[in-house]
Order: structure tokens, then sequence, then C-alpha cells
């Protein structure tokens, strides 16, 4: 065979196979951005609920001196305030449109203090009085300031005997309630969340995380030597990592730290609802665990589970996690059920080399990147605000207009189980029983099921009652009749043997 031949049939073929695979690899690039699990646990393709609008760097903010190690990121109205923390300063930014941020003012010092300049801030809060919050962790120090950035107090190390004297204080985190108790988040303190009142005063520590150990190594502890002893992990709580007050004075908080194992098994909770008490009241009744991904093997250089490192909620209860390891945000509803999972590890918009914090606006989303120093702005696409309407309307008591808005997501994605649940849900309070079976029956979600049969049984007896009633008399008068006639027929027929008998037949 001729070279040129050869040359001809081998172009053709490449040819083909470039017309094959190109489009496949453009649903690979497309299927791998937005996802959520199936009953099965196994990843399914979603609609992308929301967009990379925008991503402001410090360039694109007009800053003379760029972004440095920024880690704290809040949202206040219209506003935005990013801890800059490599450059000891917090920038507040202004909104005017949905596609800008301007500079307002960039806050690097205060009034009415010996030490009125800040050291590595990396959280800022604003109360409803408009008090700044901030997390000076270089000082070791909480900072109180005014709205006109007058020193008011300031929060130091709890006075706790429990504390290593020696730890030094390092607020990274920090939270205020409508009163302006301060919970914060401390490196160092594992025994939950500390708490300050408004005046000051060390309330001590909110929502200590459930102690996890492993049985062999806790036995193997009581025979060892005090040498291996001290060598070995100490059974001690995990410390969080951040948390995220909620429109209710419910607090978020999250945890990274865990083995894969005991996040997977639920041993240990890398998220927690905390009441006022500490205590724990996340909802799970998802078909799987809040945890993030839940295969984690190595994939693109990173492995291991998704590590929790921020989260906020929105006024529906629907909470929005950020995983620093793969750069992914993971969003649930307040029954534990999966939203959308999006994002992941890269230089495009959309992606992140290590993503700090989130906060938001309405229902866009702002994500926080440490490395590359940027802002990224999310807003819902067609398929997001569905979704979000669906829930909103729900919640209102609209379930009809809840139940449409579900179809028209279900138009979107036939295979999102939510919309099948959402509808069944809005079924169940328009007590069509019958149909919100279905629907939940399709999804395999037992629970509801139970619930819309339990109604749809007792709706069948209340509608069948009468025809009910009058069953259950046949059934004992039937027999008592026919007994009672075969007792008649039977005196008729001895009575009439008797009279043959007497006349002689």
């Amino acid at each position: 065979m001729k070279k040129a031949t050869i040359k001809r049939i081998l172009a053709g073929a490449c040819a083909v196979a470039v017309a094959v695979l190109a489009p496949l690899s453009a649903v690979a690039a497309e299927r791998s951005y937005s996802y959520i699990y199936d009953y099965w646990g196994d990843v399914q393709d979603a609609p992308n609920a929301y967009t990379c609008s925008k991503v402001f760097t410090s360039s694109e903010l007009g800053l003379d001196v760029k972004l440095k190690s920024p880690q704290g990121l809040t949202v206040v109205g219209n506003k935005l305030y990013v801890c800059d923390t490599g450059n000891n300063r917090i920038i507040e930014l202004n909104r005017p449109t949905p596609q800008t941020l301007e500079v307002e003012r960039i806050i690097d010092s205060f009034k009415g203090a010996d030490n009125s300049t800040f050291a590595a801030p990396t959280d800022v809060q604003v109360s409803d009085d408009g008090n700044f919050f901030i997390a000076d962790s270089g000082n070791a120090r909480i900072l109180k300031l005014d709205k006109d950035l007058n020193y008011i107090m300031e929060f130091n190390k709890p006075n706790d005997n429990t504390l290593d004297p020696a730890l030094v204080f390092q607020p990274t985190k920090v939270s205020v309630d409508s009163a302006e108790r301060v919970y914060c988040v401390a490196s160092g303190i594992n025994k939950g969340l500390v708490k300050y009142e408004a005046d000051g005063t060390f309330a001590g520590f909110v929502g200590a995380t459930p102690v996890t150990y492993n049985w062999t190594d806790y036995i193997w502890k009581k025979f060892a030597t005090q040498e291996q002893r001290a060598l070995m992990q100490n059974f001690v709580p995990t410390q969080y990592d951040n948390l995220y007050m909620d429109h209710e004075g419910f607090i978020y908080a999250v945890t990274g730290s865990g083995e894969a194992e005991d996040i997977k098994s639920g041993s240990v909770d890398v998220i927690r609802k905390l009441n006022l008490t500490g205590k724990d009241i996340l909802v799970r009744n998802g078909e799987w665990p809040v945890i993030g991904d839940l295969y984690m093997g190595n994939g693109g250089g990173y492995e291991g589970a998704s590590y929790f490192t921020d989260v906020t909620c929105f006024e529906n209860d629907i909470y929005v996690c950020l995983d620093k390891n793969r750069g992914r945000l993971f969003a649930y509803d307040d029954q534990g059920n999966m939203v959308i999972a999006f994002g992941g590890n890269g230089n495009m918009d959309g992606y992140f080399r290590r993503p700090s914090a989130i906060d938001h606006m309405d229902y866009d989303l702002f994500v926080l990147d440490e490395l590359d120093c940027a802002i990224t702005l999310f807003t819902p696409t067609e398929f997001g605000q569905q979704i979000y309407e669906a829930i909103d309307q729900f919640d209102k008591g609209f379930y009809e207009e809840s139940e449409q808005s579900w179809r028209q997501v279900m138009a979107l994605d036939g295979n999102y189980d939510l919309a099948y649940i959402g509808i069944g849900r809005a079924l169940l309070r328009q007590k069509d029983y019958k149909g919100a079976m279905d629907y939940f029956e399709l999804k395999y979600d037992a629970d509801n099921y139970s619930k819309a049969y339990k109604q749809y049984r007792k709706q069948w007896v209340e509608d069948h009652i009468v025809i009910i009633v009058i069953v259950i008399l046949a059934i004992f008068l039937i027999p008592l009749g026919i007994e009672r006639y075969k007792k008649i027929k039977w005196e008729i027929e001895k009575a009439e043997i008797d009279d043959m008998k007497r006349n002689g037949g």
C-alpha cells in the first residue's frame, strides 16, 4: 500500500476520532461542574443552578495595594467586608449594580485605643446596631468598634482554668447575635465556641463536638507505658473551623478535621446547627449524610473527605458549605437533602485554588479565594431560581404554586430527585395523598411515602365508611340469616313429617 494512501486513511481515522471524541470531551467538561447524588449514591449530572457572573480581583476593584491572603468575607445589606489579612486591613465594598463592586473605604486603623491598628485580621461581623466585631488574630483580641470606627471594648483570652496558661489567644472567626453576645472560633481551643456576654464577660463554651476514639487504641492505652501513651493521639473534641449565625439566631458551625472513615460513618459531624444551649439540631433526613462528596478517593491530585471551611444559610434554610479541599460548594435543604454541588479546583472562572470564605446576598453567592486573592460572584440560573421559588412558595403555604414550580424544575431536569419529592410534598399538603404516594414511590422516599399512605388510608376509610359498615354488617348478619333460615326450614319439614305420622301417612 502506498504511503499516500496510508496517510489518507490515518487522516480520515483521526478526523472521525476527533468528530466523535470532541463532543464527548465537551460533554464531559460540562458534566463535571454541577451534580447531585441519586438514591443509589451515583453521581447524576444536573443543570447548573449557578453561573459564575464575575470575578473581582485587586485590579478589578481598583486597589493600589493588592489583596494578600484574604481570609474573611461578610455581607451586610448591599455591602461586603473583606479581611485583607496579609495587609492588616479591612476593605468595605459597595454593590451599586448586580455586576459591580466598588471600594467604599479601607479600614486599617481606628480611634480611641493605644494599639489602634490591626494584626492579621481574619474575620469581621457587623451587629444590628452597626457596631464592628473584628477577630484581630495577631493582637490576640476581638475588637468592638462603633460605625465611626471608635474603640468601644475588646474581648480577650477566656479566664478558664481548663485552658493551658501558655496558650496564645488567636480568634479566627467571630459571630454576634441580636443582643451583641459574641461567639468565636479560636485556634487551639477545642472545647467548642467561645462565648462572651455583651459586656465582655466570658460565658463559657458552646457546642463542643462529641469525642470520638478507636476502641483498639483505647484498650491499648490501658496497657501501654507512659512513654507509649504520650506518643498516641489524645481523645479530644474536634475544633471548629468556622461559624455562621442565621436569621433566626441558630449557629451553623463547620469543621474540616477528622478521618475520612469517621466522617463517612457519621461518627464525626462536619457541620452542626447549634441552638442557644449548644445542642446540635441539624436535620439529617436526606438519603446521604451531609459530608460533601461521598467518594473520597484520589482525583486530580486531591484525596480524602471534603473539608468544610465555611458555611452560609439563606432565609429559606438552605445552607451552602464551602469545601476547600476540592474547591466545591454543596447546598443542602432544611431536611439534609443535597440541592446541588458545583465548583472545583482550577484557574478558570468559577474554580478555585484555595477558597477561604463564603457569604450570600439574597441568593447570590460570594466566594473569597485566599490564594487567588479574588472574589467570585455566583448568581442563580433559571434552574436555580425555579428551585428556590418552589421552596419559598412551599414555606409560605402556596402549595399549588410550589407544585407547578417543581414541575418546571422537572421539565429542566427529569432526573432531579428533589423535584419529585417536592411535588409529592406539595400534593400531600393539598390532600392528594394518592398522587403524593406515586411521586414518593418514584424516588424511593420511604418516610414521606409512609406519611402519605397513612393519610390516604384514613381518607379512604372516611370516604367509604357507609360501605364499610354495610359490608361489616353483611359479614355478620348474612350468616345469621342463613342459619336462621335453615333452622326455620328444618322446623317446617319436621312439623310436616310429624303431621304425616299422626295421620297414618
